[in-house]
């Protein structure tokens, strides 16, 4: 149905969490990852379901009806997704690092910036009239939906540095979400 939609879920990142500093300790800074990283794959794992059903609804031959409802079930799904990896990242707190309790803050204001604009698709796509401009409405959405994408790769890259991203880049966790493929 719309392939800029498709596109655009397929080159976002599906992890924004800006953590990098110097460690004072490397093994308190490996327990904040384990932390943080079991608390956050299975809410990846929700963010690429939701990904995947939004896609599908796009290429499949589904009415506009149908590309709505899938396309608002996923964004919904993708915002408390975020909204619960800004919850695990102030529940492990401060990582062990310099400026640590300032990349906490900095995290949870982004994710859940995430989550809010992810919340504000789904309003749009709600809002959408399902007749002869709904693709072009969708046009809108993927639009939104590139620049979150591109947001969260600046993101990423952020992470794979320093030591928290080290000490992410060790746990069986992070490596099962692609949180350290980059």
């Amino acid at each position: 149905m719309n392939k800029k939609l498709t596109a655009a879920l397929s080159g976002g990142a599906v992890l924004v969490l800006a953590l990098t500093g110097c460690s004072d300790d490397s093994g308190k800074t490996d327990e904040w990852a384990k932390s943080v990283c079991d608390d956050l794959q299975p809410q990846l794992t929700k963010v690429r379901q939701a990904n995947a059903a939004i896609a599908e609804a796009s290429q499949a031959d589904k009415s506009p009806e149908e590309v709505k409802k899938a396309d608002s079930a996923g964004f919904k799904k993708v915002s408390d997704a975020y909204k619960a990896m800004a919850r695990a990242v102030k529940n492990a707190g401060a990582p062990p690092v310099d400026d640590g309790e300032k990349m906490q803050k900095s995290a949870i204001k982004e994710l859940n910036g995430i989550a809010g604009q992810y919340n504000d698709l789904k309003t749009s796509v709600d809002k959408l009239p399902t007749g002869d401009k709904f693709d072009e409405g969708l046009d809108d959405v993927a639009a939104k939906l590139k620049t979150l994408g591109q947001r969260g790769d600046e993101a990423l890259h952020k992470l794979s540095t320093g030591d928290v991203g080290k000490a992410m880049a060790n746990q069986e966790s992070c490596k099962k979400t692609g949180v350290t493929d980059k």
